[in-house]
């Protein structure tokens, strides 16, 4: 039978050494060739329905003989989802307060750590409320640079650089819960980074606020000049306290938990102290009664206050340990109202940033290259040698705490 009525041909597979059954060893050495559905015959729109039946038949038992040549069993072929451990199983490092399981395993593998995201565990939707809206941030970011002149127009940078903020912060903590089970100086050094993303987020707000919410009885003062220097300062502050306390975590966890939450509220204090007493004092104050500013930066504050609970409390879990081990504890809880307050502070950014721009421009100018891309850039260099620091202080901790225990 001429080679054009056989379907399909294995390329390379019993054609050369024509015997076609695959036991001089072709099959093996073909494994890595393509399988292919050919008809070469005259006719290519009529296709013989034995001819199909018989590619079924050989591609069914090239996979099979495949699978043989390159030693793959059952086993190998089925992925396993890493198993899951209650809190008395794994080190306190990895603990967390009232919750009872869904525990990744300590020292899993980055291939592991991966997996878990799929997986329902106690991190699950820790990882996934954060990834996902690093999508819608990210798209808004995209829609606003597409439809703004970002490049000529400098009054749109601090705009520019709050949005890449915004999308920086809830990524790293979705990277930090994701792998923060590898080990315990993986878990410290997650977390350095997440805190370092904070606090350059509560930089960016220092920027966006200078330039467009800053109260009007308060532009070119004293205060509005050094703003942003002392929002680095701020930056600086946060990621150094909040990584220092990371090191009093199993010895004293009361202390740890309120150093940290004292370098987050420190920073978002001072940021939103224009805030308030525009809020409070100047609700009528010409340009700055924009009511969809005004709204959504109340809807901010609300949110804001409630995600810095939800992070003290650790409710609802802690009423009854064990039953929001998966869905609902308070640091899912958290992540959503961060999250949700991020996304009306934007709103309210954005709408004061069209809405006062001419009168902005009037009194303060163009926002400056130093001022908005240069503060990034020395609070980016400075938080990242902190979180060196820190890593490598952790790193010689654990080093030498190895070798006293030999």
């Amino acid at each position: 039978m001429p080679d054009y009525r056989v379907f399909p041909v294995w390329r390379g597979t019993g054609v050369a050494g024509g015997g076609g059954n695959g036991d001089d060893g072709g099959w093996s050495a073909a494994w890595s060739r393509c399988l292919r559905w050919e008809h070469d015959g005259p006719d290519r729109s009529r296709i013989p329905v034995f001819d199909y039946l018989a590619w079924l038949v050989l591609s069914r038992r090239v996979c099979q003989r495949g699978r043989g040549a390159v030693g793959l069993s059952a086993d190998m072929l089925s992925i396993k989802l890493p198993q899951l451990f209650h809190s008395h199983q794994i080190p306190k490092v990895f603990r967390e307060d009232s919750i009872i399981s869904g525990y990744r395993r300590p020292h899993s593998s980055a291939l592991d750590c991966v997996l878990s995201s799929f997986q329902l565990t106690n991190e699950t939707l820790n990882i996934w409320t954060h990834f996902l809206p690093t999508w819608y941030f990210l798209w808004r970011l995209c829609a606003l640079c597409s439809s703004m002149n970002v490049l000529s127009d400098s009054y749109t940078w601090p705009l520019l650089i709050y949005m890449l903020l915004i999308c920086v912060y809830p990524f790293t903590s979705s990277c930090a819960h994701t792998f923060s089970s590898m080990s315990p100086e993986s878990r410290h050094v997650c977390y350095f980074f997440d805190y370092g993303a904070l606090s350059l987020y509560s930089l960016g707000c220092a920027i966006s606020y200078s330039y467009y919410v800053m109260p009007d009885p308060w532009i070119n003062t004293w205060l509005h000049q050094h703003f942003v220097p002392f929002a680095v300062g701020n930056s600086v502050f946060c990621t150094s306290l909040s990584c220092y306390s990371r090191f009093l975590e199993l010895q004293s966890a009361k202390r740890s938990k309120a150093l940290r939450t004292a370098a987050f509220v420190l920073p978002f204090v001072f940021d939103t102290v224009p805030l308030f007493y525009r809020l409070l004092l100047c609700c009528g104050g010409g340009t700055m009664s924009s009511s969809d500013a005004l709204y959504s930066h109340c809807y901010h504050l609300l949110f804001a206050f409630l995600t810095c609970f939800l992070f003290t409390a650790h409710l609802p879990e802690r009423l009854y340990p064990g039953r929001f081990d998966y869905f609902g504890h308070s640091h899912q809880l958290f992540h959503v109202s961060a999250v949700v307050g991020t996304h009306f502070q934007m709103e309210g950014v954005l709408a004061d940033m069209l809405s006062r721009k001419a009168w902005l421009l009037a009194q303060q100018g163009a926002p400056s290259l130093l001022g908005t891309l240069g503060a990034l850039l020395l609070g980016l260099i400075l938080n990242l040698g902190i979180i060196g620091v820190f890593s490598a202080a952790l790193m010689w901790t654990s080093y030498h705490s190895a070798r006293s225990q030999r």
